[in-house]
């Protein structure tokens, strides 16, 4: 670790040891250190498919199984992955009563499995499927292991209605309540962690802007650079994961003197 990182690190430690309101917010790059693909990267799944709007989705059952086909795609790879390093970590700082909670743009729930309890999850889960019409639910296996079988459009069993993942699609709203309680936190937070995102998806990217201006401390943690970089007070160019473990060892190192 270089000289300047570990002044980052231990000066992240420290201002998380002060903190019982931190707020973390985690986009893609902390689930792509657990084998989760970015959809946006080259390679990604939007670089092979048009997103489906959810009008289309709607009224339109070719996009329907259009849908359907790109998750059939995607979901295997979320099916496959862990909680990395990055997500026990924040779970332990929940824990250890310095985080409020993780807002995360991620639809995968590797921050439930890593122990996390407050989540708030502004673009739905891809995890669950629910109908449209009477609102059963339908874990996502269920239904991969209906398109591995050759269904191309999925309908409810019960109704008959369309079943949707329960995440958000483009053109839809984001869950009213959770970003309600999103923007409260971050108005009331006192440290801001921003963890993997690229910072470029409104409204969900407006949040980091919404705690700086209520005073928080802003930090970013991303392997690229981001539009907010020289708005925060501490950017770290690296694995999160990585960094986060750190953080944790230098605050365990403090609480043992």
């Amino acid at each position: 670790m270089n000289a300047i990182l570990d002044e980052h690190i231990r000066t992240l430690a420290a201002w998380l040891k002060e903190t019982t309101r931190g707020v973390a917010f985690s986009g893609a790059g902390i689930s792509t250190e657990s084998g989760i693909p970015d959809f946006r990267s080259p390679g990604g799944v939007w670089s092979r498919h048009q997103p489906v709007m959810y009008q289309d989705f709607l009224t339109d059952p070719a996009e329907r199984r259009r849908y359907w086909q790109i998750r059939k795609e995607s979901i295997p790879s979320f099916l496959s992955a862990e909680p990395n390093a990055g997500h026990l970590a924040l779970a332990k700082l929940e824990d250890q009563g310095h985080l409020a909670a993780v807002v995360t743009q991620n639809i995968d729930e590797l921050h439930q499995r890593a122990g996390s309890r407050r989540v708030l999850e502004v673009h739905g889960t891809a995890m669950k499927v629910h109908c449209l019409e009477c609102d059963k639910r339908f874990p996502c296996e269920a239904i991969q292991d209906r398109l591995e079988a050759g269904e191309e459009d999925i309908c409810c069993d019960d109704c008959g209605g369309i079943v949707k993942s329960m995440t958000v699609s483009f053109g839809q709203q984001l869950p009213a309540a959770v970003w309600m309680e999103s923007e409260q936190l971050c108005r009331q937070c006192d440290l801001f962690m921003a963890l993997g995102s690229s910072l470029v998806v409104y409204p969900a990217a407006g949040l980091p802007e919404t705690a700086k201006r209520r005073g928080a401390k802003l930090v970013i943690v991303n392997r690229d650079s981001t539009p907010l970089d020289d708005l925060a007070d501490l950017v770290i160019h690296g694995s999160i994961g990585e960094t986060l473990s750190a953080v944790l060892k230098v605050m365990g190192q403090a609480d043992s003197r």
